[in-house]
């Protein structure tokens, strides 16, 4: 693993300020981080094993990477085993049933939002049975901006997903330290280190409405290059209730 003279202002500042700002990682925490095999989860992964085995917070927590086995066949997790590995962490993987459940007992026409529910709920479980009281999500800029016109577009809402939320069935709190990064940084991240990245056999893969906002976000910024900036800036400069109303 390298590291090169702007990584910090691309990749670690950014993420600092964000946990920061919204007290995202705090003392003696231990955090699970869901790793899906996708090329977000993987950078989460090393940004926060950097941070902390650096200590750029100014105090420890632990980390501990969590997969899901969907049920799907032909899914070779043992890049994930490598990285964890090399990093020096045991990936736990918790076996599910959740490809059978969504697409062949109930047949889901839409099943983003089943599947999403599903694997959520058992991660947040056996983070919490792992000790973790908090669960770290790969989330980044776009992710909150696609949130955010999915949420105007078809439920005329004007938010997106809070960077920090208290679950209260698991007692355990998401948190999204990628929230301040651009996907395409953390393409060139992920490429320039060859994380690994599991092959995603799943039906609906690339197949979604987010997807669809996905192509309307790079439209807009075509023509307003600087609009995830912008974005950005009303994020840290706006009161939470301006994108988040339900924050608590």
């Amino acid at each position: 693993m390298s590291f090169k003279k702007k990584d910090n202002q691309l990749y670690y500042n950014p993420i600092r300020r964000a946990i920061l700002n919204h007290n995202l990682i705090e003392p003696g925490d231990k955090v699970a981080i869901g790793l899906s095999g996708g090329k977000d989860s993987s950078s989460l992964l090393y940004f926060l094993d950097t941070i902390a085995k650096q200590e750029r917070l100014g105090f420890s927590f632990e980390i501990v990477p969590i997969s899901l086995d969907m049920g799907f066949e032909g899914v070779d997790l043992q890049p994930l085993h490598n990285l964890c590995q090399n990093l020096g962490y045991k990936l736990e993987v918790v076996p599910t049933n959740i490809a059978e459940v969504v697409f062949d007992i109930r047949k889901e026409q839409s099943p983003c939002s089943l599947c999403a529910k599903l694997r959520r709920g058992i991660l947040y479980n056996k983070a919490r049975e792992l000790g973790c009281n908090k669960v770290a999500l790969g989330h980044h800029l776009d992710d909150a901006i696609e949130t955010y016109f999915m949420n105007f577009l078809f439920h005329g809402k004007l938010n997106s997903f809070e960077p920090k939320s208290y679950l209260t069935k698991t007692e355990v709190t998401l948190i999204r330290p990628l929230l301040y990064i651009p996907e395409q940084e953390i393409i060139r991240f992920v490429k320039r280190e060859e994380l690994p990245i599991v092959f995603n056999p799943c039906p609906a893969d690339k197949k979604t409405k987010r997807e669809e906002i996905k192509g309307f976000v790079e439209n807009i910024a075509k023509s307003y290059p600087d609009v995830r900036q912008k974005f950005l800036m009303g994020m840290e400069q706006g009161t939470a209730a301006d994108f988040w109303p339900l924050t608590k």
